[in-house]
């Protein structure tokens, strides 16, 4: 199926989906220094707590995993359909094959959340394994996008 997008398009809708990455990597980590400060939060006391609480680090940690998710499945579906556009085809790969698997995993972190908010200890473990794994995960897609990235720039 061709899709009628004008050549002069074509090649910069390959800076999208690498722009908004970084941005969400960024955020990701983010999200994990509000994850923390909501940990230190539940096992603090007295005036300590008071002061934590009052940084809303939990409504900020959960608003931040929301566009996580969004932005994530959202880039991952964008960057597939740019591939496809200007080549006709996805290239599998580990950059393709780790990106799916992070895409699940957010998913699945964030279906946890109604666990977590319940109190269940296995689901914050659960959670915190996936976004520290994922976290690791889009590190080294981070450095793999940009081999990628050069290549395209290359051919430009």
């Amino acid at each position: 199926m061709e899709l009628p997008i004008p050549e002069s398009v074509k090649p910069w809708l390959n800076f999208f989906h690498p722009v908004l990455m970084f941005i969400l990597l960024a955020l990701t980590v983010y999200a994990l220094y509000l994850g923390i400060q909501i940990r230190r939060t539940r096992s603090a006391e007295g005036e300590v707590k008071k002061e934590l609480i009052k940084g809303k680090f939990n409504l900020k940690h959960h608003q931040a995993g929301s566009l996580l998710l969004a932005f994530m499945v959202s880039g991952t579906i964008g960057g597939m359909a740019v591939t496809y556009i200007n080549n006709q085809k996805l290239f599998v790969g580990p950059h393709l094959l780790a990106g799916l698997g992070m895409t699940g995993m957010i998913a699945i972190s964030a279906s946890l959340t109604p666990w977590m908010q319940k109190g269940f200890d296995w689901a914050r473990y659960t959670h915190i394994a996936l976004n520290v794994t994922l976290l690791a995960l889009f590190s080294w897609q981070a450095l793999t996008g940009i081999e990628i990235l050069q290549r395209i720039i290359s051919k430009m």
